[in-house]
């Protein structure tokens, strides 16, 4: 389990396979309009104008790709577009220079983006001839060369270069109604891979999962979920602890002991795999006969003996099955490839290593020594096993080479940042992995998380002091979710407008979306503390105020008794009114808000974004009559326009939609 795996023992190899680069450089290919380079983008913050900037944990190699593949006209982000428009301006304006453009996202007066390269440009060119008196001469230039396009209403140039980008009302309302049309799909963002491997959840084998596995599970399944959406092909893999050699031979000695006719009896044999466990382990610790057994069941077990093979497997049933209800409840797809299944490949990985000359002999154990870690890489233990370094050694020679991932993802808590730290460095020692500042593919990333937090401040346990099971956990949230809602439709007389099965559902999609929001809201790298009062709010920044957010846009579209699927093709949206522009403006940026959090794999980005933008549809609701007005059929597409992207936002963040509380 990846929860476990001890700092010292980790390294990481592949053998050398090409990175399949599948960008091509805006110098090399010219762009056309409406469409451009990817590039990374910092969060949307509610000051002025931001820089664009590529985040990541210290355990990250952080890569950016390489230039993006040409796309159709109006594919990829606005600012993918805007960025391409500038580059054909940089060329023209600077034809000796090779350079890249540097696009901002502006949210004050003076503009909707911002390219900032005049002042990189007259650095560069002092002293050279240049027949540009100041680096406000250059950004003139770069405003004057901007291709003609119905993209941008306007540009002005500001202080030293800095050209203001207004992008014309009347596009913006295009680009929102072609979504109508052609769907959501239509704005998902161009990203420089199309493979990608998550390794994420990865709980042990006759262990149950407990609220610790929460965080790895759903943060991994929301970047796996932004990713698709990207037209990213995701492996969606669970690294299981399904070897522990000691629990194993444990647990079958048991079980033998136990019920020598345990094949009759199957699953009933064993029963609570978790009582089962404990009783195995007190008799472990006790027992030295018993201990002693155990060991050579080990063997055998590594050995091959049916016997014991047969065991195993069956105690590994049981415990998928329990896993697969929690997925279940969650919502979440995995498809299980555990130690085990990478058991076969150690050895020639070892080899290949040890050929370059990087494994060396050290106290009886084979090591790699990793410049940096005062500590060495164990890949073979002194009594010749093998352990969690010599498994991931296995695992991504296997990701890199047969299943040709171009980045290789794992998602773990932050107590694992050197055992990670000295994985990837392992790994570019031998030249499977390129140096992370050529910037190329393929490469690995560790995305660390926080603690989940009591009240008290340490570790979420029960008041015994036990860890709390994630599936008592999700029904407690359901059934919390059920009380307030029967409470609130009771007192407000609209009980009856209810079936039990829209009262189950909307439980289960309120109180699960809650737990999920909670922890996917907060900056994962953080610690945050688990509290059903504060996640059940329907107050501020919750699932739950989002959710109202959203069934109250589809009661105003209800209300109306407008047909919005003819609007779509009929209607024509108008930005005229300030804050009209205001949300229809926010809404573009969707594409380039899933780009960021996925090359950032920070998933509380979407939830800002999700969060700011039923925000501002508050604010344009207010000022802006909807039912009843001259504008009702372009603000009710504004209205769908904003339900939709919400319900995509839902989506990504593994969160069912509900259409009335």
């Amino acid at each position: 389990m990846r929860a476990l795996a001890a700092a010292a023992a980790t390294a990481v190899v592949a053998a050398p396979t090409p990175a399949r680069l599948l960008l091509v450089s805006a110098r090399r290919a010219a762009p056309r309009f409406g469409h451009c380079r990817a590039s990374p983008f910092a969060r949307l913050p509610r000051s002025a104008c931001y820089a664009s900037t590529t985040m990541g944990d210290e355990t990250s190699t952080s890569a950016s790709g390489s230039a993006q593949e040409p796309a159709a006209p109006g594919a990829g982000s606005v600012k993918q577009q805007i960025s391409n428009l500038v580059a054909l301006s940089l060329r023209a304006t600077v034809p000796e220079v090779d350079v890249e453009p540097i696009v901002e996202v502006c949210t004050g007066k003076f503009g909707d983006y911002q390219c900032n390269n005049a002042m990189g440009l007259w650095s560069k060119g002092k002293g050279s001839g240049t027949s540009f008196k100041n680096p406000n001469a250059i950004g003139q230039a770069i405003a004057k060369n901007l291709p003609a396009c119905d993209v941008i209403e306007s540009a002005s140039v500001a202080g030293p270069g800095f050209v203001n980008i207004v992008l014309s009302k009347s596009w913006v309302a295009k680009r929102i109604q072609d979504m109508l049309v052609n769907g959501i799909k239509t704005w998902a963002p161009i990203l420089p891979v199309k493979r990608v491997v998550l390794d994420f959840s990865s709980p042990n084998i006759a262990k149950e999962m407990h609220v610790g596995h929460l965080r790895s599970t759903i943060i991994g399944d929301t970047l796996a979920r932004m990713f698709e959406f990207s037209n990213v092909e995701v492996l969606r893999r669970n690294h299981v602890g399904d070897w522990g050699t000691q629990q194993f031979g444990m647990l079958i000695e048991f079980l033998f002991e136990k019920f020598p006719n345990w094949e009759e009896l199957g699953s009933q044999a064993i029963g609570d795999l978790q009582v089962f466990y404990k009783a195995s382990k007190q008799r472990f610790d006790e027992d030295a006969e018993f201990k002693d057994r155990a060991q050579q069941a080990v063997v055998r077990l590594q050995g091959g003996e049916e016997k014991y093979r047969a065991a195993w497997k069956k105690i590994c049933e049981i415990s998928r099955n329990e896993f697969d209800q929690v997925y279940k409840l969650l919502d979440v797809q995995l498809e299980e490839k555990g130690e085990s299944f990478y058991n076969p490949y150690i050895p020639q990985v070892l080899e290949k290593l040890s050929s370059q000359g990087l494994i060396e002999e050290s106290e009886g154990a084979r090591v790699i020594f990793i410049q940096g870690h005062q500590i060495p890489l164990i890949v073979v233990k002194r009594d010749g096993g093998f352990n969690y370094a010599s498994t991931d050694l296995a695992a991504l020679w296997y990701r890199l080479n047969v299943e040709k991932a171009e980045w290789i993802i794992y998602v773990t808590d932050v107590g694992q940042q050197q055992h990670f730290d000295m994985f990837f460095k392992a790994a570019r020692m031998a030249g499977w992995l390129p140096d992370p500042k050529e910037k190329k593919f393929p490469k690995t990333s560790h995305v660390g998380f926080g603690l989940v937090l009591g009240a008290d401040g340490k570790r979420f346990r029960t008041r015994s002091t036990e860890v709390v099971r994630l599936g008592d956990l999700l029904d407690e949230a359901k059934s919390r979710s059920k009380s307030e809602l029967l409470q609130r439709l009771t007192e407000n007389g609209k009980i009856v407008d209810w079936t039990d099965e829209e009262l189950e559902q909307t439980s289960k999609a309120v109180g699960y979306g809650a737990v999920k929001y909670a922890d996917l809201k907060n900056n994962r790298l953080t610690n945050y503390t688990f509290s059903f009062d504060q996640m059940l709010s329907d107050k501020g920044n919750t699932a739950v105020y989002l959710q109202y957010a959203h069934a109250r846009i589809c009661s105003i579209i209800r209300k109306s008794n407008m047909d919005v699927e003819e609007l779509k093709v009929s209607g024509n949206i108008s930005l005229a009114h300030p804050d009209e522009r205001v949300l229809g403006l926010y809404l573009i940026r969707y594409a380039e808000i899933v780009e960021e959090a996925c090359t950032n794999l920070l998933p509380s980005v979407l939830c800002e974004y999700l969060y700011n933008l039923s925000e501002m549809f508050t604010r344009f609701y207010t000022n802006c009559q909807v039912v009843g007005s001259p504008e009702e059929p372009s603000r009710l597409l504004l209205c769908e326009a904003t339900a939709v992207v919400m319900r995509q936002c839902f989506q990504l963040l593994g969160i069912t939609p509900v259409y009335k509380l």
